[in-house]
């Protein structure tokens, strides 16, 4: 996956005490993407556009709200979360993602 001539927010965005992070771009197109790593855990997000989260390395579980049962995930595989909702994922090992994100 390669991305030319998009601007890079310096500042990271850091959540759940440091174990997920990642950096904002933004293409000439203005379509937001963020680039990131997740620590093993297990986390909740919640979301105000819609996601689409690649996962590049790694393996976890999500359960999108309202799903009862966890779908597992690993490199080279996506899931789709969508706007004003929430997800939880547990990740067993160092997980390495592109999320991109949808209008709101």
């Amino acid at each position: 996956m390669n991305f030319k001539n998009v601007e890079i927010k310096k500042k990271a965005n850091i959540y759940h005490d440091g174990k997920v992070t990642s950096r904002t771009i933004i293409s000439p197109a203005g379509e937001m993407k963020t680039l990131g790593v997740m620590l093993p855990g297990t986390y909740r997000f919640s979301t105000q556009a819609s996601e689409v989260v690649d996962i590049t390395q790694g393996h976890c579980r999500v359960k999108l709200a309202g799903d009862q049962a966890w779908e597992n995930y690993e490199a080279g595989q996506s899931f789709e979360v969508p706007a004003n909702s929430h997800f939880e994922i547990e990740v067993t090992e160092l997980l390495d993602y592109v999320c991109h994100f949808g209008p709101g």
